[in-house]
């Protein structure tokens, strides 16, 4: 009887002790599960960080990834490569053409100052990054990523901000810290965010001025307080880290200024839309041909019938770009003001073959690879990276993740 008992008990000292190693192996495989953390900082130049003096992007190109430059889609603009980057998907293709914009479709109008524009999802195509995790069951969160404020098929990332360009950059970092450490089944493992700098600077100050240094050295500061503050966390080595931006920035001058007025009439147009270098035009009928005549002798742009846009530009199918799409060449500024006054600054917008406009890919985590250069990529490529790092499966988009599986480890 005695033996039973014994025996009795040793069973269950067994099962219980599978049970806590299996409850512990459990425990350990969801915190293992990755966390993508992917930082935006608006208008960062790819050679900044060789301009400028910044150790913590320094860091991160010795321990993880550093692109040669990251390729915006046209028009390299602020709100499409932004959404670009979200949803895989060319400006052409994701709905948002330019950060102003008519859509016929709608006979609506879009603009980024537009708080009831902003949040509404008729405006946005494809599937963003978040609405893929929510959907396949992993937590997001955004702190100001574009189209993150409207509910694009009916989703939006569990936790996300309205945009506020007053929140210090500080704030966001200790937000974003915030999710990190929230309780395993609240916990975001996807999460985006942005800085609006040093875009402002760019534009007032031109990318080649030295007093720029002040903002990027300031920048790179605050990405190293962010890197310090991930360390701490108890799964930081389950969270893997990008930084990136939507476009470059070049050198603008009034000796390389076109007035528009000197040859299109506006009373030709049912439509303008843009702000310098780009314009989509919408024409009356009857002026149809005399705008595409006209457009022929602006000097110091390249114009097209929107079905006529290069193929490379992936640019020129959609309604909403109006019947001319118009873009400066490089550096020059175009307007329909009388001569400005004399001004230097910086400007974006222009053919994204201009490396100029190219921006930043910085990564580093578990799965990324270590003091790795990665080739020039697009940034419609990111989304399909994202994907394969958390394990989702994929929308269908304009990216290709052969472009950049290098950068990963085999089994990431």
């Amino acid at each position: 009887m005695r033996e039973l008992e014994r025996i009795r008990g040793m069973i269950i000292y067994l099962l219980s002790f599978i049970v806590l190693v299996f409850s512990a192996c459990n425990r350990q495989a969801k915190l293992s599960e990755p966390y993508v953390v992917m930082l935006s900082m608006d208008g960062f130049r790819w050679d900044y960080t060789d301009k400028f003096p910044t150790p913590n992007f320094d860091k991160i190109a010795g321990m993880g990834i550093k692109a040669k430059s990251l390729q915006p889609g046209f028009p390299t603009k602020t709100f499409p490569n932004h959404y670009a980057i979200a949803t895989g998907l060319y400006p052409d293709h994701n709905g948002i053409v330019m950060n102003n914009f008519y859509a016929p479709d709608l006979d609506a109008y879009y603009s980024i100052s537009d708080r009831d524009a902003v949040e509404n999802p008729a405006f946005y195509k494809g599937e963003p990054i978040w609405v893929t995790a929510e959907k396949q069951g992993i937590t997001s969160a955004s702190c100001f990523w574009v189209g993150s404020e409207a509910p694009v098929m009916g989703i939006q990332p569990s936790y996300w901000k309205k945009y506020n360009q007053k929140l210090p950059f500080t704030q966001r970092i200790d937000t974003v810290i915030y999710w990190l450490k929230l309780p395993l089944n609240k916990r975001p493992r996807l999460i985006t965010w942005y800085f609006h700098e040093p875009d402002g600077k760019g534009h007032k100050l031109g990318p080649d001025n030295p007093k720029l240094g002040k903002t990027i050295v300031y920048l790179d500061s605050l990405l190293g307080v962010f890197m310090k503050k991930v360390e701490k966390l108890p799964n930081s080595g389950e969270i893997n880290i990008i930084v990136t931006s939507d476009h470059g920035m070049c050198e603008t001058s009034s000796t390389r200024w076109v007035n528009l007025s000197d040859y299109l009439d506006k009373d030709w147009f049912k439509v303008i839309e843009g702000g310098n270098p780009n314009y989509n035009f919408f024409a009356k009928a009857d002026a149809y041909e005399t705008i595409n005549e006209a457009l022929k002798k602006v000097p110091h742009v390249h114009t097209w019938k929107r079905e006529k846009v290069p193929e490379r530009l992936h640019y020129g199918t959609s309604p909403r770009e109006g019947d001319f799409v118009l873009v400066a060449d490089s550096g020059y500024v175009v307007s329909w003001k009388d001569t400005p006054p004399p001004f230097t600054g910086g400007a974006h917008g222009y053919d994204n073959r201009n490396t100029d406009m190219h921006a930043i890919f910085y990564a580093y985590g578990p799965a990324f690879k270590k003091n790795y250069i990665q080739p020039t990529f697009e940034n419609v490529d990111i989304y399909p990276l994202i994907c394969k790092i958390l394990h989702l499966n994929p929308a269908k988009t304009d990216g290709n993740l052969v472009n950049v599986e290098g950068m990963l480890k085999v089994n990431p």
